[in-house]
């Protein structure tokens, strides 16, 4: 039987031939564990997309705002491909603020990786490729962006997809809960619930939502626990 690798070569080959020239901006392509979502803990390839157009106070990727480097897609999957790791996340910044983000997913998804997206939730997610898994955000109150949320996203999302929330404070909390009593017959996604970094005790908000019985994901970010908020992790 052929190695992923090889298989993944191959694919590639075929897939690029009209697509090879597109040119995306990238902040940075590393290999690392995945410290969110339902995949937290795999060895995961990012690939960070630069630019957004939110500005979240608690953003931990100003950096990835501006600058980056233009690649093009052949040389984005390239670099991808030495990793030799089959789960891939493109996040950002925001992915889908660069509508080339979109034939990247699928070209992604036609050399078999298991391609997530981490998106803010401020863009139509209409026309990304099925067979990635969304991890769409939806911004509280405290996060000073919440007026950015697209609800319409809501209805497209599928069961392997997930909805965070970043929570900061007991109003988000609050704020959070009813929003879920909103959408809960809107979609089968899972639905994730993350302290704020520094700003709300991880303990604190598990103790809320064992206390309110919620069917929600608690999680933490792995990545901070290891590796603070350095890039590349």
């Amino acid at each position: 039987m052929k190695g992923f690798m090889a298989q993944a070569s191959e694919l590639s080959t075929a897939s690029n031939s009209n697509s090879s020239d597109q040119l995306i901006r990238i902040t940075e392509i590393f290999h690392s564990l995945q410290g969110e979502s339902v995949t937290m803990g795999l060895p995961t390839v990012f690939i960070r997309l630069t630019g957004c157009p939110l500005r979240c106070q608690y953003c931990d990727t100003a950096y990835a705002f501006s600058g980056g480097n233009r690649l093009k897609l052949t040389d984005i999957l390239s670099r991808t491909q030495n990793f030799n790791c089959k789960y891939v996340c493109v996040t950002g910044g925001e992915p889908l603020a660069q509508p080339n983000c979109l034939i990247l997913l699928k070209e992604l998804c036609d050399l078999r990786y298991y391609v997530s997206l981490e998106t803010s939730g401020a863009i139509s997610i209409a026309d990304v490729d099925p067979r990635v898994i969304i991890v769409m955000d939806l911004k509280t109150p405290d996060s000073a962006e919440c007026d950015k949320n697209l609800l319409s996203n809501i209805p497209l999302l599928k069961q392997q997809d997930q909805i965070k929330f970043v929570l900061c404070s007991r109003e988000d909390y609050e704020w959070s809960c009813n929003i879920l009593k909103t959408i809960a017959a809107q979609t089968p996604a899972q639905i994730l619930f993350s302290p704020s970094y520094n700003q709300l005790d991880p303990a604190t908000l598990a103790n809320w939502i064992i206390e309110d019985k919620l069917s929600v994901r608690f999680q933490i970010q792995l990545h901070k626990l290891l590796w603070h908020d350095a890039p590349g992790h």
